[in-house]
């Protein structure tokens, strides 16, 4: 049986991240002496010194660090667990909070979610559409039922979905097309780029910066962007299928780049809530599956009146 409760271990990782016993009460709403005596406890349960005293302030020993980190896993996974109750005991739920990766298919999102309101009328979709850090924190916060993201953070599982293929273009009447030659990134870098803002908070990001254009301009919705490149405000890289009806009709060129200068990704379905996951996630994860294994197997063009971006 642990002698060491969760409350105890929650005052050990409040005391280290409040700063102190007093900001650690505040943020538990408990008097200080309680905390106090929490970690006290904890000590003397294990038989180890958590923090030395250097002047006023209390600094964790190399054990406390150590410990520190297993009690704040611990702590996520006992999160995690009561959250997973709350799921299954409540049933199917009634609101699911999704986060897209804009480089999803558009159309592709909108037959999977069509498909899922046939079989769950009742269920209200929450659809957050991100770029990279907005993904990856919704994910890590657990803020959402279902994740589409190029990357899987750490800790959580993800099934691969589909591949994305980016290219750099132009309007056909762009500078860099005028070069008649195969292009370099050095090349790209003498010209404006346009880039698509990571939604995360960290907002000095963009999803361009990777290349480190000189000139880059930023915008935070992509039919901006492609509206952007179409008038010949600069150049940008897209997911190849996002900007097929352009591609189609000419307005957007393909940038001849030199071998060895493509970029590809894989897009990844992510469940953040694992084992736990509500059935009605669980049955909108399964439709996204079908259907993108499908679209890869035997890619389409999507529909012409659909949201194709």
């Amino acid at each position: 049986m642990a002698r060491i409760s969760l409350e105890q271990w929650r005052a050990l990782v409040a005391v280290v991240e409040a700063g102190g016993y007093a900001q650690a009460a505040e943020r538990l709403h408990k008097s200080q002496s309680s905390v106090s005596y929490a970690v006290q406890k904890l000590e003397r349960s294990l038989n180890v010194q958590v923090f030395r005293a250097e002047g006023r302030k209390a600094q964790l020993t190399e054990v406390g660090a150590a410990l520190l980190q297993r009690a704040k896993a611990l702590l996520d996974d006992a999160e995690q667990l009561e959250h997973g109750a709350q799921q299954l005991a409540a049933g199917i739920e009634p609101v699911l909070e999704l986060a897209v990766e804009i480089l999803f298919p558009t159309w592709l999102l909108l037959q999977c979610l069509e498909a899922f309101a046939e079989a769950y009328p009742k269920t209200h979709v929450e659809l957050h559409e991100t770029v990279l850090g907005g993904t990856d924190e919704a994910i890590l916060a657990r803020r959402v039922d279902l994740a589409i993201s190029p990357r899987v953070p750490v800790g959580f599982a993800g099934q691969p979905l589909l591949p994305v293929r980016f290219i750099p273009v132009a309007h056909p009447d762009h500078p860099l097309h005028r070069l008649n030659r195969a292009l370099t990134f050095r090349d790209l870098r003498q010209h404006r780029q346009l880039v698509i803002r990571d939604s995360g908070s960290d907002r000095d990001r963009d999803s361009g910066a990777w290349l480190g254009a000189d000139q880059r301009w930023t915008v935070s919705n992509k039919a901006t962007s492609i509206q952007a490149v179409r008038t010949g405000l600069g150049f940008a890289w897209f997911a190849e299928h996002i900007i097929q009806p352009e591609l189609q009709s000419g307005d957007l060129r393909p940038l001849p780049m030199r071998p060895g200068h493509e970029r590809e990704a894989t897009l990844y379905l992510i469940l953040p809530d694992g084992d736990f996951a509500g059935p009605g996630a669980t049955a909108l994860a399964e439709i996204i599956r079908q259907r993108s294994t499908t679209c890869s197997a035997a890619p389409e063009s999507p529909p012409p009146d659909s949201a194709r971006r």
